[in-house]
Parts: C-alpha cells; sequence; structure tokens
C-alpha cells in the first residue's frame, strides 16, 4: 500500500514538474512537505479512489501521510 501511495504522489509531483521522493513519513504534510495545494489533493482523492475503493475525504480533511494509511487500513 505504501509504495502505490508514493508512486500516486510522485505522478503528481512530476505533473507540477518537482522531483520525485524516494519514500514517504507518515508526518510528512501533504500540502506543507510534499506540496500539494487543493487541485493536487482532489487528483490525489480521485487516484486513490480508483485504485483502493475508497474515499479518503469522505469523513473529512487529511493532512498527513499517515492519515492516508490509517483510512487505507480500515
Amino acid at each position: 500500500m505504501e509504495s502505490k501511495i508514493l508512486e500516486i504522489i510522485n505522478n503528481i509531483r512530476l505533473n507540477k514538474q518537482l522531483d520525485s521522493l524516494s519514500c514517504l513519513n507518515e508526518t510528512d504534510d501533504l500540502r506543507n512537505d510534499i506540496g500539494l495545494n487543493s487541485f493536487d489533493l482532489a487528483e490525489l482523492t480521485v487516484y486513490i479512489e480508483d485504485e483502493f475503493d475508497i474515499d479518503i475525504f469522505e469523513n473529512g480533511l487529511v493532512n498527513t501521510v499517515g492519515e492516508i494509511y490509517i483510512k487505507l487500513a480500515k
């Protein structure tokens, strides 16, 4: 699961001409540490929903990578 999330985030970052990340930490903030904006978060939601069949923002905001992992583990 973690490697797929990394792949999805890197695809979004590459579309923004940002360097790809070698790893993600659970404490990484999606906006401040990873550099995603609101549009990117919407794109992230679509990719994750397609891959894992879950809307990570269904019950509120998700701010960190760790919060994504928690939502996907349910």
